[in-house]
């Protein structure tokens, strides 16, 4: 009998009765739950290093040897080979954060990290995990009070503010070199697509050209349509264009059924063709009677038609995206019209100017000067493709959080204080509560604290001076009171001008604390076969199905085998 079956089995009338089959695994208690806290450190390590103005970048290799380098803790933890089914916990917590604030990914991962670790000491000291979790549960929930009192407001009309917030959240990143210029096009982006129905960030295209400096990024008010003119003597640049947007092809309608027509005579073909082309110029005849000046379809435009069209001065573009689309008729007013014949000029979108320029290479239909646009492109060059890649995951960050920052009006000075505020604070409530609770408040506390010691040691200052100061300043009164990464010095983070959004905070630690908990409370791993879960009344397999099989090298943990190429990664 194997181990694993005396490890399973139950007795029944004096025999042992098998319950998991020889090939299953099963770990259990505090093996279990130190296997689970190794891996949620190992993920929360990876990425440490990375975070704040100093922190360093990782390569990512892949099996075909594309290569991805950036310092952004959601694009690391998606991209990277993880296995581990508590790992990938954590990397949840990353795509939380991305998915609701659009910064602090790295922050919230590293808490979680320092969450476990700290867990991990009370467990050896005999404190049970479910007193670990309640403490860890009061603790994020004095967060919210803490931080609300030392927040500041902050008015969408408050632009200097807004410039500062978006030039934090890419501080750090490859695009720190021309950040003001960057968070000031971001800023003048995010507000122009607000509405009141909020804030859409798909209103907001990204154009990345590969070319020039990051310096010559610009922002126009309109669409950048990634298609050319269909025919060579189209006019290439109409001012104060009527736009016509259409759903349906510009083409002969073909048959639903397949169709045989026997001519007899030649006049017969004549006719049959005729009739073809009066049918598409019926197409060209609505456009100049509706009075429109460019046509973009989103299906083909015959040759015939593209002829007329340009006869008729007429811009035209074929096989535009379904986006781009989208975003046109939203920019100019222009209404999809899905069957051309009805187009009318109420249909009609408006724009000063259509444009074919030639951008990295390429030609493309810009569409701009657009009164009160609702929909804008960022067009984002840089020196090399990797540059560009990098420097648009600032921009989406620094896009979320000035998102972020207008729908809350409320945001918090950066450089580590909140954390800090926020342990001094927990400590104090810790000795209220009592107990072995207290432990854990305490422990969270401590957890939070990583943030700060963490920005010392990626800038290469002394983590135990830097944080000694900040307690201090604290202890003192200064809710502000961060560490100044280049200098090492603690300063009023709030003059300085650092500030983010009291959501990204609180999403943070929220997030970590959930994914600690959960990770704490499993005392028990057991190899599943085909496990499902009813959602909707669909069933869908829940992830590391199959065998457990994302937990790779279960049993033989001590080197982190079941992290897959994670270890090769870094």
């Amino acid at each position: 009998m194997t181990i694993n079956q005396l490890a399973t089995m139950a007795q029944m009338g004096g025999q042992p009765l098998i319950v998991l089959s020889d090939d299953s695994q099963r770990t259990s208690g505090r093996d279990a739950q130190s296997m689970n806290i190794t891996a949620g450190k190992a993920v929360a390590e990876a990425v440490r290093t990375t975070l704040g103005p100093k922190g360093m970048d990782k390569m990512l290799v892949d099996s075909s040897g594309e290569v991805v380098v950036t310092n952004d803790g959601v694009t690391l933890l998606t991209e990277m080979d993880i296995d581990h089914p508590a790992a990938n916990m954590i990397v949840e917590v990353a795509e939380t954060q991305e998915d609701e604030v659009g910064d602090g990914t790295t922050t919230a991962v590293v808490i979680a990290g320092q969450l476990l670790k700290r867990a991990e000491d009370l467990l050896e000291q005999d404190i049970h995990a479910t007193t670990l979790t309640q403490g860890f549960r009061e603790a994020a929930a004095q967060v919210s009070e803490y931080l609300e009192e030392g927040a500041i407001e902050v008015g969408p009309e408050e632009e200097e503010i807004l410039h500062k917030i978006a030039a934090t959240a890419m501080t750090g990143k490859g695009a720190e070199g021309s950040k003001d210029l960057l968070s000031q096009l971001v800023v003048e982006a995010v507000r122009t697509v607000a509405d009141e129905d909020g804030i859409d960030l798909d209103n907001i295209k990204i154009k990345t050209v590969a070319g020039g400096s990051i310096s010559d990024s610009e922002l126009v008010d309109g669409v950048i349509v990634n298609k050319s003119r269909v025919h060579e003597n189209m006019p290439k640049t109409i001012e104060n264009a009527k736009i016509a947007v259409i759903e349906s092809p510009l083409e002969v309608a073909e048959t639903e059924v397949s169709a045989e027509i026997n001519v007899t005579d030649p006049s017969q073909l004549e006719e049959f063709l005729e009739s073809e082309k009066e049918a598409l110029r019926s197409y060209v005849d609505t456009f100049v009677d509706a009075g429109a000046d460019v046509v973009l379809c989103r299906k083909g435009i015959d040759k015939f038609v593209q002829h007329h069209l340009a006869q008729e001065g007429i811009i035209a573009a074929r096989r535009v995206s379904k986006s781009d689309i989208a975003k046109v008729s939203r920019a100019t007013g222009a209404r999809i019209v899905h069957d051309v014949n009805s187009l009318t000029a109420e249909d009609l979108g408006f724009a000063g100017r259509v444009a074919e320029r030639e951008i990295g290479g390429d030609d493309e239909l810009f569409i701009e000067g657009i009164e009160d646009a609702s929909s804008v492109t960022l067009v984002v060059r840089g020196g090399t493709e990797h540059v560009i890649d990098e420097v648009e995951r600032a921009i989406l960050d620094s896009m979320g959080v000035v998102r972020t920052t207008l729908e809350d009006g409320i945001v918090l000075p950066g450089g580590g204080a909140p954390e800090v505020e926020l342990a001094l604070r927990l400590r104090d409530y810790a000795e209220s509560v009592g107990g072995r609770e207290q432990l854990a408040i305490e422990a969270f506390a401590e957890a939070l604290e990583i943030i700060p010691r963490t920005l010392a040691e990626n800038a290469g200052h002394d983590p135990i001076d830097s944080l000694v100061e900040l307690r201090s300043q604290h202890d003192a009164g200064e809710f502000g009171a961060g560490l100044d990464a280049y200098t090492g010095d603690v300063i009023d983070m709030a003059a300085e001008g650092v500030y983010e959004p009291l959501r990204v905070k609180t999403q943070a630690i929220e997030s970590a604390t959930d994914a600690a908990v959960m990770i704490l409370r499993i005392d028990d791993i057991i190899a599943a076969g085909d496990l499902r879960v009813s959602r909707d009344d669909d069933e869908e397999e829940m992830p590391g199905a199959g065998g457990m099989g994302g937990m790779g090298g279960m049993g033989g943990m001590g080197g982190m085998g079941g992290m897959g190429g994670m270890g090769g990664m870094m």
